[in-house]
């Protein structure tokens, strides 16, 4: 039986080996690139015969790109804590407390999730530019505080928390809040550190809202940084290529440092 059941499993380690390559290999082109003289950006060579830190040195003269970072990561730090937050304290409102329109809400929240952002970005323009708020930080994070898939994930983990520890600590005295914190948060760690991981990363790609919200370039993330570059460097692909490599590497240190943790997240995230 092992003897048989081995082909196919060797067939699909090599069809995830393929599309790992298919899915890395662009991933290095970016990187060695970026090493590449403009006499050279298109040879076909693996690696550069002469790799240089010129265009690397060219990025940051003209382009305020740690200035950047430090806003896209100011940026989705905030956003993760805020719409963890926001989860944690919705979900457990639905599944502690049981109010007339429970349902309801738990409903309509389910189906918030479904309205994708670009329907509600002109309303959200509006009120952002009523608010002050125009390119900003607070402009970029206020409207994406609260998810409904956060909140999804958090409620489905805290279904499965068992009651009798939330009635003990409501019998030796503990409010609401404090059970929250001090008992369901601490044993629900891995499914908040999963949804963490999803807010980050995807507060850190998101294109759309900053691309109308933010004017210029010292005060954008890195996606509008580098259509900003792009425009103003034309074709210049070597800069292009060291420009978008500095704005993927920290998320890629990130992915690096916390890789089953990442893995992990896409496994258990989904929504019951």
């Amino acid at each position: 039986m092992t003897t048989k059941s081995r082909p196919p499993h060797v067939a699909a380690h090599a069809v995830m080996l393929l599309l790992s390559f298919i899915a890395l290999f662009p991933v290095y082109w970016m990187f060695q690139t970026s090493f590449r003289a403009s006499n050279e950006i298109f040879s076909s060579a693996l690696w550069p015969n002469a790799p240089t830190l010129d265009n690397y040195r060219a990025v940051l003269a003209t382009m305020p790109i740690l200035g950047i970072l430090q806003n896209t990561f100011l940026m989705a730090a905030t956003t993760t804590l805020a719409q963890v937050v926001t989860g944690l304290l919705a979900a457990w409102a639905l599944v502690r407390w049981t109010f007339p329109g429970g349902r309801i809400a738990h409903t309509l929240i389910a189906l918030s999730w479904l309205v994708p952002f670009q329907v509600v970005m002109i309303p959200n323009y509006v009120l952002a530019t009523k608010m002050g708020l125009l390119d900003s930080i607070a402009g970029l994070v206020i409207p994406n505080a609260a998810a409904a898939f956060t909140m999804l994930v958090i409620y489905n983990a805290m279904r499965g928390f068992p009651r009798a520890v939330i009635e003990a600590a409501r019998m030796d005295g503990a409010g609401s809040l404090r059970t929250l914190m001090g008992v369901v948060a601490p044993n629900i760690r891995a499914p908040l550190a999963s949804v963490s991981i999803l807010c980050f990363i995807s507060a850190w790609n998101d294109y759309f809202w900053p691309l109308l919200l933010i004017r210029r370039v010292e005060n954008s993330v890195v996606q509008i940084g580098l259509q900003f570059f792009m425009t103003q460097e034309g074709n210049d692909w070597g800069l292009l290529m060291a420009a978008a490599t500095l704005a993927s590497l920290p998320i890629l240190l990130i992915y690096l440092v916390l890789q089953r943790q990442v893995v992990d997240s896409f496994i258990k995230s989904g929504v019951r």
